[in-house]
């Protein structure tokens, strides 16, 4: 009789639709093969505390792990504000002084040490404690000034008491900010503040954090962060690479976000109820030269490319349609008008650039209208770009896409005539334009090495050339540059901003006197403006707030501190096994909507498992 093998055995039983022989274990089922998502940032995050941090990447990252009361919906457009945590919409009084609401019961932190190994249920006291510690001396908090603005009543008092005393007690209770009871929460403030709910709806201000956590990890915990969000940070290793795995005690949530566009419908109709998250890792690395970023997308390496390198707008997207072999690959993109700007910023405490006289306002405002916007779009931006004419950006809610003024403006003739005209002139011959007292023109612009940059940075200095002013560019590290900036350690430097909010005022923080070394890297300073500004801050939207809004700007392009460029156009990318991709305005928390058929991706040979 010939000899079989048990599991020749076993395979004959099954084909006969015999039981496995006694003693025999069925084989155990495949498991799913784990979902990643793996893509780049272009610039490094910084750490992960919402009350530390204020930059872009940082602030992607806390948004997955940590979560705000309300959420901006997926998938509407305009934005809209919906619960998460919280049961419902605030209610609101009718002065807009006081907002109420109740955080839904049943809904817990991830586990940690912190705990001593109990689950932990988000109470009303965490969101008390989250707002207070922007008020804490101690964290040194990029965002307090904004927060500072909302007028919680009592907030001030404590900040004062802690400066005097070098400690911020948290268990004083203040009248603008009270748990009521276990899961509801009451803000006060001491002026209307119709928008008040934006503050609530952004993880990366106030995404909700445990006391027991903060003071069990003190100074590290820019990296240890825990939250009640869809994932949890696994590794970081910073500026190199950050990986988040699924949260396994995030709650039972479902996609419901109903799409407005051919894009947005195709998203809601394949995802529709599914539970979230839908990957299991996401793996964020650090590349700052466009190259190797393009690259390593094109390779198949990475499954996303958020924000396309200008360099490769042409190949990439010729007439602003994907190329045809990479339709070929069943590459995705959408294209988007940014709710941001590119900006350049003249220190007015430098002693070139700053100050109010006169030939100090002509050397800005030749300066700017030197800067060829319209240059910077076609050459180095290769389209991507619309010339940014004001600080209210696209998407916000009082945007008008036909508003003009200087800021936007190139003129060359008029540049030369106001430099002329103020006794910036070439004194010794050697063909670049002197100070008035005679003393050499040079203006010191810090940069980076990028290829990106390097471009703009040629047009920049052709520009100022064409002008007879000198530039010199200073290469340096993201992110000293920003720590040296709010020091007011630097004349020029550039720099992209992003609205957080649908709110159009904000941005106007660029220029208020109390905002200086924090948004206002300028410093610029200027009674009337600072007036306007917090007038704004009371109104609700609607033509007389943008009366007030433009008065605002038309100081800014009076004195120039600032010279805003471009908004910004972005390309998005992904391969054809990421599904569920749509850039919004304002949400920084887009994992969790991301899809990938993970046996597609390995067996285009890019998977990493």
């Amino acid at each position: 009789m010939k000899t079989r093998t048990w599991a020749q055995a076993i395979s004959l039983c099954l084909a006969m639709g015999a039981a496995y022989p006694t003693g025999a274990q069925a084989p155990s089922p495949t498991p799913a093969p784990e979902k990643v998502l793996r893509y780049a940032f272009q610039v490094s995050e910084t750490g992960f505390d919402p009350a530390q941090t204020n930059d872009l990447y940082s602030a992607y990252v806390i948004a997955h792990v940590l979560e705000a009361p309300y959420e901006y919906d997926y998938l509407a457009r305009p934005a809209k504000v919906v619960p998460n945590l919280a049961e419902a919409l605030p209610e609101a009084s009718a002065d807009f002084r006081t907002f109420t609401f109740r955080l839904r019961p049943g809904i817990y932190f991830n586990d940690d040490p912190a705990f001593g190994g109990k689950r932990r249920e988000v109470t009303a006291a965490d969101v008390v404690y989250s707002w207070k510690r922007f008020y804490d001396p101690k964290n040194k908090s990029p965002k307090f000034t904004s927060m500072a603005e909302e007028k919680v009543l009592g907030m001030d008092e404590i900040r004062k008491k802690a400066e005097a005393s070098g400690k911020f007690d948290y268990d004083t209770e203040v009248d603008g900010i009270r748990a009521l009871d276990k899961y509801t929460v009451q803000f006060k403030l001491a002026e209307p503040r119709p928008r008040f709910i934006y503050n609530l709806a952004d993880p990366a201000h106030l995404g909700l954090m445990a006391r027991e956590v903060v003071e069990k990890y003190g100074d590290k915990i820019m990296e240890h962060p825990v939250g009640t969000g869809p994932f949890m940070l696994e590794e970081w290793r910073r500026a190199s690479q950050t990986v988040l795995v699924r949260n396994p005690n995030f709650r039972e949530k479902r996609f419901d976000s109903v799409g407005v566009d051919e894009s947005g419908r195709a998203i809601a109709a394949k995802l529709k109820g599914k539970r979230l998250p839908l990957i299991d890792k996401v793996i964020v690395s650090i590349i700052e030269e466009p190259q190797p970023r393009w690259l390593a997308f094109l390779n198949g390496e990475h499954d996303f490319m958020e924000r396309l390198p200008i360099n490769f707008a042409t190949t990439a997207i010729p007439n602003n349609r994907i190329a045809p072999n990479l339709a070929k690959k069943g590459i995705g993109m959408e294209q988007s008008l940014a709710s941001d700007f590119t900006v350049s910023y003249m220190s007015m405490t430098h002693p070139v650039t700053g100050g109010y006289t006169p030939e100090k306002v002509a050397l800005r405002r030749a300066i700017a209208l030197a800067l060829n916007s319209e240059e910077e779009i076609r050459l180095p931006r290769r389209g991507q770009a619309i010339v940014a004419q004001g600080f209210v950006m696209p998407n916000t809610t009082l945007y008008d896409p036909k508003y003009r003024s200087e800021m936007g403006t190139h003129d060359r003739a008029r540049a030369m005539a106001l430099l002329d005209m103020f006794g910036y002139v070439d004194k010794d011959g050697d063909g670049w334009r002197d100070m008035p007292d005679g003393k050499p023109l040079v203006l010191e612009y810090d940069t980076l090495s990028r290829a990106d940059y390097r471009e703009l940075d040629e047009i920049m200095k052709k520009n100022l050339d064409a002008v007879g002013i000198k530039l010199v560019h200073r290469i340096g590290q993201w992110p000293e540059q920003l720590r040296n900036s709010r020091a007011g350690k630097l004349m020029m430097w550039g720099y992209g901003n992003s609205a957080t909010t649908p709110d159009s005022g904000t941005v106007l923080s660029f220029g208020y006197s109390k905002q200086a070394g924090q948004q206002n890297h300028a410093r610029f300073a200027n009674a009337r403006f600072d007036e306007l500004y917090l007038k704004q801050l009371n109104m609700p939207d609607g033509p007389e707030r943008r009366a007030v809004i433009d008065e605002a700007q038309k100081i800014l392009v009076a004195y120039m501190p600032y010279k805003l460029k471009v908004h910004r156009i972005l390309t998005d990318m992904w391969q054809p096994w990421v599904a569920g991709y749509k850039r919004h305005p304002f949400r920084r928390d887009f994992w969790q909507f991301i899809d990938i058929d993970a046996a597609q991706q390995a067996k285009s040979g890019s998977g990493n498992h």
